[in-house]
């Protein structure tokens, strides 16, 4: 790939996405253009660019971005923030409802990637509201069509959902028999429970109106330069309900970027209640 190839890609990806790559991406972004060239029958990254310079290439940078996202992900990755949520963040909008009487508890997976996070949400909901008359819903978006049609199917490798503790994956999992012998699929009971949307977080407009008692944005910032970070926490934190608590990723921080969320502990923060 030639630098000026390189620094085009870049620009481009940025402009849709707002996802900053650095030069030690070129070799990454190099093999993942392999996949467009075999796909779309082109045999250089120079005829690739042509493309996506073409006024028809709308589809293809869907598919650009999709290949440069990455998905990398499990069931209850940095697993305190779902202990987070059972402790402190349920019984606390528990208790607030008896008074403010909201409709429903309301979470977003903002980056929902392959499903796993949004799922692992939806079983802590489903333990931890066990019982209760309340109901819960859970809005999950990502950048990455492909990704989300896996999410949205919820059938995973036994070699991914074996990691799990038995009696979590008794409840929320079916073991697949013939074809898909090998695979677990999450149950009805949770799927029901998760709505998954194409959304480019920085572009345009959620497909859904009301605010968040959580919001899942994890290991997503890493990717965007400060200015980016800023608008993307900014927009969260008009999503959040007064009280409402944001979780980022553990290896990402919003030091350094002019925000109003309340720093609760790290990778955690809340908008501050209503005075």
């Amino acid at each position: 790939m030639r630098d000026s190839e390189f620094d085009f890609i870049c620009t481009l990806v940025y402009e849709h996405s707002r996802i900053k790559l650095g030069p030690d991406k070129k070799e990454l972004v190099s093999a993942r253009l392999g996949k467009r060239l075999r796909a779309t029958n082109l045999d250089s990254i120079g005829a690739y660019c042509n493309l996506l310079k073409s006024p028809s290439s709308d589809d293809e940078l869907g598919h650009l971005i999709d290949a440069i996202s990455t998905n990398h992900t499990f069931f209850f990755r940095e697993s305190a923030h779902f202990d987070f949520v059972r402790d402190r963040v349920l019984p606390e909008m528990m208790e607030r409802n008896r008074v403010e009487r909201w409709p429903r508890f309301y979470a977003w997976s903002a980056a929902c990637s392959s499903g796993e996070e949004p799922y692992s949400l939806a079983a802590t909901l489903a333990e931890g509201l066990q019982g209760s008359p309340w109901p819960w819903h859970i809005e999950a978006t990502d950048i990455s069509n492909r990704i989300l049609e896996k999410a949205k199917a919820g059938i995973y490798k036994e070699d991914v959902v074996s990691r799990l503790p038995a009696a979590t994956i008794k409840a929320h999992f079916q073991k697949g028999i013939g074809p898909q012998e090998g695979n677990y699929r999450v149950r009805a009971a949770l799927r029901d429970r998760v709505s998954f949307h194409y959304l480019n977080l920085l572009k345009g407009e959620a497909p859904f109106r009301d605010l968040f008692h959580v919001i899942f944005c994890r290991n997503v910032m890493i990717y965007f330069d400060k200015e980016t970070q800023e608008e993307l926490v900014n927009k969260l934190y008009r999503r959040l309900i007064p009280g409402g608590y944001l979780l980022v990723g553990h290896s990402e921080s919003l030091t350094g970027i002019k925000h109003p969320l309340q720093l609760v502990k790290p990778a955690t923060y809340r908008r501050p209640p209503a005075s």
